[in-house]
Parts: C-alpha cells; structure tokens; sequence
C-alpha cells in the first residue's frame, strides 16, 4: 500500500481506479492519503463508491504532526521561515484555499474528523496510534492484519524508516530541490560522494528540534480536542499534553 498520485489530487472515479491498474487476485488492495482523515467530504464520497470499506487510522500527538508537516516543507524548499512563523501564517489564513499555509494546524483536530468515519464506518475503523507503531512495529502491523483479514506469517523488515524529513542546514539547498537542481546535480555527481555532500547540507533526521514556547502553544491549542477524542476512544492520551 503506497500513497500514489498522479502528480496531484485524484479527483475523477476513472482516475483513482488507475491507482489499482496492476492489481490481480490480492486478498486486500489499499491506499494512503493523510489528506482522507482531514477532508469534511472523503467518508461520504468513500461509502457511496465502497461502502463496506475498511479503514485505517494512525493518530500521531498534533503537535509533532505539525512539527513534521513543517519540517517536510522545509525540506522540499516550499517552506522557509520559522515553525512560529508558519503557524501565525495559517492562523492568519482565512480563505479556505488550499496552499502552503492551508490546512495546516487544522489536520490535528482528530476528534470530529475520527468521528464522521466512525459514524459511517463503524467496526469497520481501525485506530492506531504512531506511537505505538514506532515503539512496537511488528505487534501494529499484525493487529493490522487480522483485522483486514489478511495472513500474518509474513514479517516485513522494520529497520528502514520511510518519508523521513530532509531538513537542509542551509534554507537555499530547500529551494535548489524545489527547482530541480538538487536532483539534476545528484545525476552527474559520483556515486561515493553524495553520502558526504548529504551528511554536509542535510541534517540527520530527528536533530531539529520543535521550540519548547512552540510546543506550550500547540498544547494549549489542542487541549480540547485532545480530551474530545480520549472520550470517543476509551484511550488515556495524557501523554499528548506533557510538556517534558
């Protein structure tokens, strides 16, 4: 299962059905889009086309989903201010047109965007958290199986992290990627110099670190649907509102 577009948004059945062109005689076929959970209009479109759907949920703390989101932007150069300065610009943000600013802080409100899937799902929601997954892989990836109802024997390697934020040490390398000069230069350079070039204008990942007065904030922000989305769940998420 692979978040797969077509260089943007899939908008038209025949589009989306291009998504599963190679598929056989699978026992499960899927896929991903952290926009789905987000979107006010994805639950109802999903159970009019597939309303036996089964659909899966992985709930991060907000504020390190917001910190991440960040720090992807600021690695593919669409992003080069501070993370306080991108949040007062999608607080600031007020047309409801999607953009780099938009939606932003809003993909944290878990609560109400988990309950439409679960009113129109039901038992068929499964709900992870990604703290779990991190801490515990190969236990989340079988209670993912069983519940699509899919073999479990197979034990995929957990060792290689995905989709890792590539933050540049410097904000101008973010922008040669956005224009397509960090992929042209990385097709001419030798192949046993760019682990040292990346190691010298990348950051290793997990080194930049959310502002402790950023993190206050985003606590306060989400505290109430924080405490929303515990009721509906039945889950003690104190966790999420730590300030150590």
């Amino acid at each position: 299962m692979r978040e797969k577009r077509f260089g943007g948004i899939v908008a038209e059945w025949e589009d989306y059905l291009r998504l599963f062109a190679n598929a056989n005689k699978e026992s499960a076929l899927g896929e991903a889009s952290v926009c789905y959970l987000w979107s006010p209009t994805a639950p109802e479109r999903i159970a009019d086309r597939i309303p036996d759907a089964k659909i899966l949920v992985m709930l991060r703390d907000p504020a390190e989903r917001a910190f991440s989101q960040y720090l992807h932007g600021l690695g593919n150069g669409a992003i080069r201010w501070s993370f306080r300065e991108h949040i007062q610009r999608n607080l600031r943000h007020r047309s409801g047109q999607l953009c780099v600013h938009y939606p932003f802080l809003e993909f944290g409100f878990y609560s109400e965007q988990l309950g439409r899937y679960l009113e129109r799902f039901g038992r068929n929601v499964w709900v992870g958290f990604h703290e779990d997954f991190k801490n515990r892989p190969l236990e989340v990836y079988q209670n993912i199986c069983r519940f699509l109802g899919v073999a479990q024997e197979f034990s995929p390697s957990m060792d290689r992290r995905h989709l890792e934020a590539q933050v540049p040490r410097l904000s101008s390398i973010g922008w040669l990627k956005r224009a397509g000069f960090w992929q042209a230069a990385a097709r001419v350079t030798p192949p046993g110099l760019r682990p040292l070039i990346r190691r010298a204008l990348i950051r290793r990942p997990g080194t930049t670190r959310m502002d402790p007065a950023d993190r206050h904030y985003l606590f306060d922000f989400y505290r109430e649907d924080i405490r929303k989305l515990a009721s509906l769940l039945g889950r003690n998420l104190d966790g999420w509102l730590r300030q150590d």
